[in-house]
Formats: structure tokens, sequence, C-alpha cells
């Protein structure tokens, strides 16, 4: 069921599903996550079910401020705590040393925790009525929400209310917060070495975490030893029911031509204006610019599968900083 997210019952609709141990489809910037109580293994055992999730690939723990911290992670280094003053709330993680006995079930079983504390004012609006006194609320106060991307596992995150309805049906309590700003996951940033290591590239780029922290972040190859698992870095994800390929336009173009006429089951997505001789085929423009298109990628893909085609051709984008976390995500899906 899709309710209202900026109306008052309904935030305290969502935070008493989730003081009492149930799930919830909650929006943030990025994308829309599949929320339980990160305290509680029941909860979070609900979570890795509905998705079909191996029950050891760890979730992301959401916080309504810095101060949820203190509720997870036994420590926070300098360079760790310069980019929670920079970037909190917004769409970057950060993985911690964990507080023993705490999330548990939520970190895959790993000593290590990763943070989040979204934009969203939805989010928002539930995470502080989760973790406040009101008794009226029921249930017991959570501090922090576990919440991976509303889908089944391995396949395109939801960006819209209606996105996760589709994956999870009416029995799901889901609020809607409208189409997410960000529309990829966040920024993955490892803080458990010694310095930051970045595990999963998004909105917040390279450049940014260096001039944030004052350290430029190593890539995970270049410190791989003791790597802790992290949420949207297997090789393959973020996959849609149809192939993924990835091409550059001269290559778009020639295969095209090749097919002629006759040409269906096949979706293009291409910033370079391409021709096709058939009707059939389903040609969309992506945006030039990175952040409008990271905005728009999973909504496309999942278009595309509405539209029914068996394969999605897929210009790939620009080798620069601001599209890496779109490159990434689009090298998953192809992985697929």
């Amino acid at each position: 069921m899709i309710l209202d997210g900026h109306l008052a019952t309904s935030i305290d609709t969502a935070a008493r599903a989730l003081r009492s141990g149930s799930l919830l489809g909650l929006p943030t910037e990025t994308v829309y996550g599949l929320a339980a109580d990160a305290a509680s293994d029941a909860a979070v055992a609900q979570i890795f079910a509905a998705k079909g999730r191996p029950s050891d690939h760890p979730l992301i723990v959401h916080v309504a401020d810095a101060t949820g911290i203190a509720h997870f992670a036994s420590q926070v280094p300098a360079f760790a705590q310069a980019l929670v003053d920079t970037f909190w709330p917004g769409p970057l993680t950060l993985i911690l040393p964990r507080i023993e006995g705490m999330a548990t079930a939520a970190t895959g079983g790993q000593d290590s925790v990763g943070l989040r504390c979204p934009s969203h004012p939805v989010a928002q609006a539930v995470l502080r009525a989760c973790a406040g006194d009101d008794a009226e609320l029921g249930g017991q106060r959570v501090w922090g929400v576990a919440a991976p991307s509303a889908n089944r596992f391995g396949r395109v995150s939801p960006t819209t209310a209606q996105h996760v309805q589709d994956e999870f049906g009416d029995a799901l309590l889901v609020l809607d917060g409208g189409a997410c700003d960000v529309g990829i996951e966040s920024t993955i940033v490892d803080c458990t070495r010694g310095v930051p290591v970045l595990l999963r590239p998004g909105a917040i780029s390279r450049e940014q975490i260096a001039a944030a922290c004052g350290i430029t972040p190593l890539s995970k190859e270049e410190l791989p030893s003791h790597t802790p698992r992290a949420s949207g870095t297997l090789e393959a994800h973020y996959a849609p029911a149809a192939k993924v390929r990835l091409m550059d336009a001269k290559a778009l173009q020639a295969g095209l031509d090749v097919l002629g006429a006759d040409a269906a089951h096949l979706a293009v997505y291409s910033r370079a204006p391409l021709r096709t001789r058939s009707s059939k085929i389903v040609m969309r423009r992506m945006p030039d610019d990175a952040t409008a298109a990271a905005q728009q990628l999973f909504a496309a893909l999942r278009g595309f599968d509405d539209e029914g085609v068996k394969l999605i051709w897929i210009e790939t984008p620009p080798s620069t900083p601001d599209w890496e976390g779109v490159r990434d995500r689009l090298q998953r899906a192809a992985a697929a």
C-alpha cells in the first residue's frame, strides 16, 4: 500500500511499522529502500527473505544524524569524521568498525558496519520518529534502519514508490516521497584501514572526497586485502530482465544499419543521435549531463523492460570522473 510520505499521519504509520518489526518501502534521495529495524535480527531477516538476498551480503544502516553513529560504530577515524561533517546528510556511506553485538544480521556477520544519513525529508522524518520517545507509537525505539534498495536481489533499483509496489505488491507499506533526486545508490567509502578506500562510486566523487578529508581515496584494487563486503559491489548487479550490452556510438549505429527495417525487441539508449529504419526499435536519448543521466538511469532500464524488449544497447558513458557512478552501474548491469 502506498502512503503519502509528506503527511504526518503517514510518517507515524511508517514509524509504528518499523518499531513493531515490520518492513517499509522508504524513499531516500538515492533510491527507495526496503527498511527494517537494523538492531533487530528478526526484522532484518525479512529483508533478506523478501529480496532473495544472501544473508552474508551486508546492508547499509541509515541514521537520522551523526549522533546515530555511536549506536553502531566503535570508532570514527579523523578523515571519516571530516567526510561526515562535509557530506551528511547526503549520498555517502561510510564503512566503520562495528560495535560487537550490534546489527549483526544487517552487517552479514562482519566486524564492520556501513552507515549513512539520508537527506530526503521523508526519510529524515521517519528516522527521527523511530528514534523518538513517543509512547503512542509503541514498539521499541529504532536508532537506525537497514535499508537496501527495494527490489529483488541483483535487479534494477527503484526510484519511485510505484517501482517498489511493482516489485513487492500491495502487502508492503510504501511511503511516496516522489522520484529520487540522485537516482543511483550512495558512494561507499571504507574507513576501516587507515585511509579512505572507494568501494562503490556514486554522486559524491573521488575529488570531492579528497577535498573534504585531505586524502585521495584509494580504489579497492589498490588495497585488496581484507576488503569488507559492501552493498552493490558484486560484479553483476542492477540488471533489467533484458540483456544489456555497452557499445560506443559508432558500433551502435553500425549495428542498427546491419539489423535494418525488420529489427525488433531491441531498445537503444544513447547520447549520440542515431538512425534506424525499424519502427519497432525503442529509441531513447540519454542526457548529456552525468547528474541527469544518473537520475533517470534506473527508471529508463525499468521502462525498457516494460516495453518487452529482449536486448538493450547502451552507449558507453564517458571515462570522466563525473560519469563514474553511472558507468559503474551499467558495467554491472551488462555483466549480469
